[in-house]
C-alpha cells in the first residue's frame, strides 16, 4: 500500500474521480499496477487482501492478480458487494467472475439485483463470459432470452445498467455467432443509447458498428484468451 500511495498522481486522481472511481484511492497509473502484476502473477489471499482495504487503487489490481479459479461464492459475492466504483463494478469483479466457474451462475443473480452497480456487474461478467466460452458451452436459449430483455428493459434501465448491457450486446453479437443476427437487431431496435456519469456525459458505444466491424475484420465468433487488462 505504501507504494501504491508513493505512486499516486494527482491528475490521474482527477481523471478517476470523473469516471466514477471513489474514495479512497490515491490515482496510480494502470501502467504501474501492471508492473506488480508481472512480478506476482497470481496470488489469491494478497489478491483478497488488497480488495478488502477497499482503496481503488488496491481493489484493481488485486483484479488483476486473482486467483480466478480459487474464488468461492462467498468470495466473488463480496467483492460484488463492494465494488462501488465504476472502474471496479465494470472491470475487476467481471473480470475475476468470467474466469471462475461460478461467474454465469452468480452473473444470472447480479443482472436481477435493485442495486445499480451490482447489476452493471452481473451484464458486464455475462459478456466477458459469451467472450471467453465456447459457443457449445453456452446457454444459448438463455442468452436469446438476455437480448430480448435488452430490448424491453434497457430504456428505462439505471445508467451503468443500461451501458453494461450494451457491452453485452456488443459481445454477444461479437463472440457468439448464432446471437450474431439478433444482437444486431436488437441494437437497432435499442437506437442511439445515452448516459450521464459524473462529470462525464456521452454516447454509448453503438453496438450495431461495433459488431459489424469485427465482421469486416473476419474476426466474429473469434473468441478471447483473456479479458483483464
Amino acid at each position: 500500500m505504501k507504494d501504491l500511495e508513493s505512486h499516486g498522481e494527482e491528475k490521474i486522481r482527477k481523471i478517476l474521480v470523473r469516471h466514477g472511481v471513489k474514495e479512497p484511492f490515491f490515482g496510480v497509473k494502470v501502467e504501474f499496477l501492471k508492473t506488480i502484476q508481472k512480478k506476482v502473477k497470481t496470488d489469491y489471499q494478497l489478491a483478497k487482501d488488497l480488495f478488502a482495504t477497499g482503496n481503488a487503487d488496491a481493489m484493481y489490481l488485486a483484479g488483476l492478480i486473482a486467483d480466478d479459479a480459487k474464488m468461492t461464492r462467498k468470495d466473488l459475492q463480496d467483492w460484488v458487494q463492494r465494488a462501488v466504483s465504476q472502474n471496479i463494478s465494470e472491470y475487476t469483479v467481471p473480470w475475476v467472475a468470467a474466469g471462475s466457474p461460478l461467474g454465469f451462475e452468480l452473473a444470472k443473480e447480479w443482472i436481477e439485483s435493485p442495486v445499480e452497480h451490482v447489476a452493471a456487474t452481473g451484464w458486464t461478467t455475462l459478456g466477458h463470459w459469451v467472450s471467453l466460452k465456447p459457443d457449445d458451452q453456452l446457454d444459448l436459449p438463455y442468452l436469446r432470452s438476455l437480448l430480448k430483455r435488452v430490448a424491453q428493459k434497457m430504456p428505462g434501465a439505471p445508467d451503468r445498467v443500461r451501458y453494461a448491457m450494451n457491452g453485452f450486446v456488443i459481445a454477444a453479437g461479437a463472440y457468439v455467432l448464432p446471437l450474431t443476427q439478433e444482437a444486431l437487431s436488437i441494437s437497432k431496435q435499442v437506437g442511439a443509447v445515452t448516459v450521464n456519469s459524473h462529470e462525464t456525459a456521452g454516447r454509448v458505444p453503438d453496438a450495431a458498428s461495433h459488431i459489424l466491424k469485427i465482421k469486416d475484420k473476419g474476426q466474429l465468433g473469434k473468441k478471447k484468451k483473456m479479458v483483464k487488462c
